[in-house]
């Protein structure tokens, strides 16, 4: 069996990605320490649990299974927290990463696809963004992400590693067959927070209504977490058949504001509370991919490209889970 070592394996996307490895003939083996996934998302192949600080372990896991590739997804991921405690997220992102690419150099193992972020490029000087654009991180997370990916390219130009960064936008969505979906603790994104205000929960905040946006919101390019799922897979795919190491943006290109999801949510029968709040220091108005580079050299295209799409599949997960 074809083996794919998945570490955050058991998160929101990893565990999505396990699914869709497994469902095209590869065998996920999933490495996470569970502080923010989940055991029970973990159904299509082997849980290894272990730190990705745990370089030994690591080492061993890649030994026992000789995967072909690495997706690498386990990382702090809250920007809020990222600039309350930056230490935490370079040791966590940064510093376990190292350990990652130490272990795989222990294995003899070369390839790797980095779950990356939009974030890397901070308040965009245009819109739709696309790969060449500067870097400006402008919170430790994103610049977490961004020293990731100049030592990935500091590596693979010395032929050390393949390495494929994915740069995405705002995952969202859930499995269509409601195995698995998005479940933070504690929860801070928009659309299940909005779905969870709608199904008895506490009022949806929208953080600022004075934005240089049509509606006054801010504007996100919502990506669907199994067009996300797909895109690791073809990454993957690409590197074991010769691809050159990149940067690629996933996103469709296509941006709503918060007051569209709102709105969106009521029309698929979903009524949301909110009340309004401020600006959250450093949110830009606007991020929208340009995913052209994607579409080149993954042939990849999202498939899920209406919003109410895209929230029907998270509405299904969550009020499954009541």
């Amino acid at each position: 069996m074809r083996k794919i070592l998945v570490t955050g394996g058991a998160g929101y996307i990893g565990s999505h990605t396990c699914k869709l490895l497994a469902l095209s003939g590869y065998e996920p083996v999933a490495y996470d320490n569970l502080s923010t996934g989940h055991r029970e998302f973990v159904k299509w192949g082997p849980l290894v649990t272990g730190d990705l600080h745990d370089t030994a372990r690591l080492t061993q896991t890649m030994l026992d299974h000789r995967p072909l590739a690495v997706i690498h997804f386990a990382a702090s991921a809250y920007v809020g927290e990222s600039v309350a405690n930056p230490f935490k997220y370079y040791r966590n992102n940064v510093g376990g990463t190292l350990s990652l690419l130490e272990a795989m150099r222990n294995a003899g193992l070369r390839y790797l696809v980095f779950s990356s972020t939009c974030a890397t490029y901070g308040i965009p000087e245009t819109v739709p963004i696309h790969e060449k654009c500067t870097q400006r991180p402008i919170n430790p997370y994103g610049q977490s992400k961004m020293m990731i990916e100049q030592i990935l390219r500091d590596l693979s130009d010395r032929h050390e590693i393949n390495q494929v960064c994915l740069r995405y936008f705002n995952a969202a969505g859930a499995d269509r067959d409601g195995e698995i979906g998005e479940k933070h603790i504690p929860e801070t994104h928009l659309i299940p927070l909005a779905i969870q205000s709608a199904l008895g929960g506490p009022e949806l905040k929208i953080f600022g209504t004075d934005f240089a946006t049509p509606d006054g919101t801010a504007i996100r390019d919502y990506i669907h977490v199994e067009d996300l799922s797909r895109a690791h897979v073809l990454a993957v795919e690409y590197l074991l058949s010769g691809g050159a190491s990149d940067c690629i943006n996933l996103g469709t290109g296509h941006g709503n504001s918060v007051k569209e999801i709102v709105l969106s949510l009521e029309a698929l029968g979903l009524p949301v509370k909110t009340c309004n709040a401020p600006r959250r220091e450093g949110d830009p108005a606007c991020l929208v991919a340009d995913a052209s580079r994607a579409k080149q050299q993954l042939n990849w295209v999202p498939r899920y490209l209406d919003i109410r799409d895209t929230l029907a599949t998270a509405i299904a997960w969550h009020k499954n889970q009541g």
